[in-house]
């Protein structure tokens, strides 16, 4: 068996988004890794961490770049439902039906942001716990299915609430966001400021706040990618893999049967996300997120990724191979003669400067990939000069 070329373009797709995602904010790559295997797996992500750390950001951004409906709301414990789930429809509420109108409102969204998701009432936390899990809204007398892709959720920590639990176990990937590191302060700034203002410049171009960014993929393909979990051989790594669900459960960690058959999906995504037909153990790493609480992150991380780094797979360090770098150089290289646009460019530059930050932060013995980048920076500035003449 091989992937379609359907198939192949859409993860190429994907690996677009992914990579506009991390060339708008500093050391959140884990992240974005999550939420596009998120969204492919058709699964829940749960983002931990205090106020500040461009969750809301970094969740909006990758909703415009697969093209998405959303919804994004901050939950508290006086929100209504009405705020989540839509207002009750008064002319047929007088003639004796109850029905919600849910237009533009969490269930018609693909893919969701709540943030504080646990601040939310029982009875809202109770009809998101079928919507999230079965994907149907109770509307009245009527199941109406929803179209949800993924739910991220974020808060500043798990309850302890032994009642919200079932609800906390729906979010099959968890994630630790804190701020980002003084070495990487700089690249913060510099990004965080091109941000301020692409935004600026909205506000003064549309008349409204944030700009959207121009779709990489599209939902069909997220579909098309969903099915093909099916085909991924999984035969070869399911010893593995059991043996890491046993040896976390010795560690003291609380794996639920729903992760244990969950996780499994999640490394079928892996695999289709590097394009491999059959699932190895690189293809693991998800398990290192499905800790049931941050305690226990540092287990997971201790069991997983020993097995993941053999293989050949991803470090949690966050410092991209030289070859990750490079690849990236010739996709941004390639796409010059299609950047038109001043915006195109400048949103090109940005890219390749990250290039050139991440090259001296932690490549800096790589003098021809340094000048590689500094060459390519040249070129697009040469053209950007072009388009003014």
């Amino acid at each position: 068996m091989s992937w379609s070329q359907e198939t192949l373009s859409a993860v190429k797709h994907l690996k677009t988004a992914r990579r506009r995602l991390n060339d708008h904010f500093v050391a959140r790559e884990r992240a974005v890794e999550l939420m596009v295997l998120a969204a492919v797996c058709h699964e829940h992500l749960l983002l931990i961490g205090p106020p500040g750390t461009a969750k809301t950001a970094l969740v909006s951004r990758f909703t415009d770049l697969v093209d998405a409906r959303g919804f994004h709301y901050l939950l508290s414990r006086f929100t209504e439902p009405t705020e989540i789930f839509g207002p009750l429809d008064l002319e047929k509420f007088k003639k004796g039906a109850y029905h919600i109108v849910t237009a533009g409102m969490l269930p018609e969204a693909q893919i969701a942001f709540l943030d504080e998701v646990f601040q939310g009432s029982s009875a809202i936390l109770n009809a998101l716990l079928t919507l999230v899990n079965e994907r149907v809204y109770h509307n009245g007398s009527m199941r109406q299915n929803v179209p949800l892709i993924s739910l991220v959720g974020a808060s500043n920590d798990l309850p302890d609430d032994p009642g919200l639990k079932a609800f906390a176990d729906r979010f099959a990937l968890r994630h630790e966001l804190g701020p980002v590191a003084d070495e990487k302060l700089g690249d913060l700034i510099g990004l965080g400021w091109e941000l301020e203002v692409e935004r600026i410049e909205s506000l003064a171009k549309r008349g409204k706040g944030g700009a959207r960014m121009a779709p990489a993929v599209n939902t069909d393909e997220l579909a098309h990618l969903h099915q093909n979990l099916a085909r991924v051989k999984l035969d070869a790594v399911q010893p593995e893999y059991s043996e890491v669900i046993r040896e976390m459960r010795a560690e003291g960690m609380e794996v639920t049967d729903r992760q244990a058959v969950k996780g499994i999906k999640l490394v079928a995504g892996a695999a289709l996300l590097r394009e491999a037909e059959e699932a190895g153990p690189r293809d693991l790493w998800p398990l290192g997120h499905i800790w049931g609480r941050p305690s226990e992150a540092e287990i997971a991380r201790s069991v997983v990724q020993p097995r993941v780094e053999a293989a050949g797979g991803p470090s949690v360090t966050g410092v991209r191979t030289v070859a990750e770098i490079r690849a990236d150089l010739n996709v941004l290289n390639e796409r010059v003669p299609a950047v038109r646009t001043e915006s195109a460019l400048g949103a090109h530059l940005m890219a390749l400067n990250r290039l050139r930050r991440e090259t001296l932060r932690d490549h800096r013995t790589q003098t021809e990939l340094a000048k590689d980048v500094e060459t390519s920076i040249r070129r697009a500035m040469s053209r950007l000069e072009e388009t003014h003449v």
